[in-house]
């Protein structure tokens, strides 16, 4: 019996740490994005997830013309691995799917820049930003 509840803490703790140790980082990103638009714009109501879906699959055709969005490379399914144009994996985009996503502001805002600037030829903004974690959030 006691080495029963034993693996029940154990697999507990497997299951519900990473949770418990990025839950609040990410919340602290989105509160900081949150922050931002409400400089911007005092009627703010929130980040919406069906927002932060539409953006994470609007085609864009970029100045090289070429037509590009999130999904792309990340896939239409944020829960499932993508590919780079090299061929390269990438880790889903999902929190369901991958818990240590958006829990380095560093590299949240290295990667936004990035995308943003490959797909829509601009930096995002921190309502597409926040509406973007939202949506990754919610699946």
């Amino acid at each position: 019996m006691k080495r029963s509840l034993e693996l029940v803490a154990l697999c507990f703790l497997f299951v519900a740490a990473p949770s418990l140790v990025y839950g609040d980082v990410t919340s602290d990103i989105i509160k900081d994005y949150e922050g931002q638009v409400k400089k911007s714009d005092k009627s703010f109501a929130g980040f919406s997830a069906e927002r932060g879906k539409k953006f994470y699959l609007a085609e864009n055709t970029t100045s090289k013309g070429e037509k590009l969005s999130c999904a792309t490379c990340h896939t239409p399914d944020p829960k499932k691995s993508g590919k780079t144009k090299a061929g390269k994996p990438i880790d889903p985009m999902a929190v369901s799917a991958n818990s240590k996503r958006y829990t380095d502001k560093a590299k949240v805002e290295k990667w936004f820049k990035r995308n943003c600037k490959d797909v829509y030829d601009r930096e995002c903004t921190p309502l597409e930003k926040g509406d973007f974690i939202t949506f990754m959030k919610s699946l």
